[in-house]
């Protein structure tokens, strides 16, 4: 086991759960801290421990892993102060890691790091990929922004939840993360599409999804997204209104550089009126409900039985 025993994981959600619990399976001594503390009770059952406050939390970890919903929240939980009147930032032992696994925007990792620094505390961007299937099975897609050597030093713990790389500098793992998000956004809307095209022509789309797999139209979004949509599986794995959150953020990110990318407006607006119309708490593959809404059809009517 690697000189990192001690970890603390701020955001037990959809996958912060699942991360934590294969950090215990793993050996690892692993303290969580959830702003509704009743959705991080099932993880005692692994040998999770439960802090009152994120700063209780962090003060004793080796490595402290955020896994919060975005930018904003993860200022507020770490950079302010918490109920006890700390800052958990703060209450990090000095070489200590800071491993923010959520998607936030690049210049807010590169400032954390900047303070990070000045405390001696190491510090990586490392956002995911995988959605809820990858942190449950521990085949994560981690992009780390940070020093290749913290990287290293870590690598039992990133091995826990999936496969890392080392990407660059720090802020280069959201840059990653966000190339990710303008692919995922095309190729789900694409899958929606084609799949409700063949729909309408007759087809039977559990049968046109298994003939294209293996194919150069395969991917993990036609095999697990497609399915979803096929089922009408909506129950959020990875919800929509962050899969708009990231796309934005890249939007934001691109223009800054004097960059307008075609597919990536095209898909913002499909996702943004989207979630206008049917709210949010939807997984991202309802997309499938946007190209229906355009089309001016509706594939549950035939759906495969």
């Amino acid at each position: 086991m690697s000189a990192v025993r001690q970890i603390a994981l701020i955001g037990t959600g959809i996958m912060g759960a699942h991360m934590a619990r294969r950090l215990a399976q793993a050996g690892f001594s692993v303290t969580v801290w959830n702003r509704d503390r009743a959705k991080a009770a099932k993880l005692t059952e692994f040998g999770v421990s439960i802090a009152d406050s994120p700063s209780a939390a962090c003060a004793t970890a080796d490595a402290v892993i955020v896994m919060l919903s975005n930018g904003p929240v993860v200022e507020e939980v770490m950079f302010g102060k918490d109920a006890t009147g700390r800052v958990p930032f703060e209450a990090m032992k000095q070489g200590a890691a800071l491993v923010v696994m959520s998607s936030i925007p690049v210049e807010s990792c590169q400032a954390q790091g900047q303070r990070a620094a000045a405390r001696g505390i190491g510090y990586l961007d490392a956002p995911v990929s995988g959605g809820e299937p990858g942190a449950r099975d521990g085949t994560l897609a981690i992009m780390a922004g940070g020093e290749r050597g913290l990287v290293e030093r870590l690598a039992e713990m990133f091995a826990a939840m999936g496969r890392v790389t080392s990407i660059g500098p720090v802020g280069t793992g959201q840059m990653t993360k966000l190339a990710n998000q303008i692919i995922v956004g095309g190729t789900m809307t694409a899958v929606a599409e084609a799949l409700h095209f063949a729909v309408k022509g007759g087809a039977d789309a559990a049968a046109v999804r298994q003939a294209l797999m293996g194919g150069f139209a395969d991917s993990r979004i036609l095999n697990i997204h497609g399915e979803r949509m096929i089922a009408r599986n909506f129950v959020p794995g990875g919800p929509a209104e962050y899969q708009l959150k990231d796309m934005r953020t890249a939007q934001a990110l691109a223009a800054k550089s004097g960059l307008h990318f075609t597919l990536l407006d095209t898909v913002i607006g499909m996702f943004s009126q989207l979630i206008d119309r049917i709210g949010t708490g939807n997984d991202v593959s309802s997309i499938l409900r946007e190209v229906e809404h355009r089309a001016g059809g509706d594939t549950a009517k035939k759906k495969a039985p």
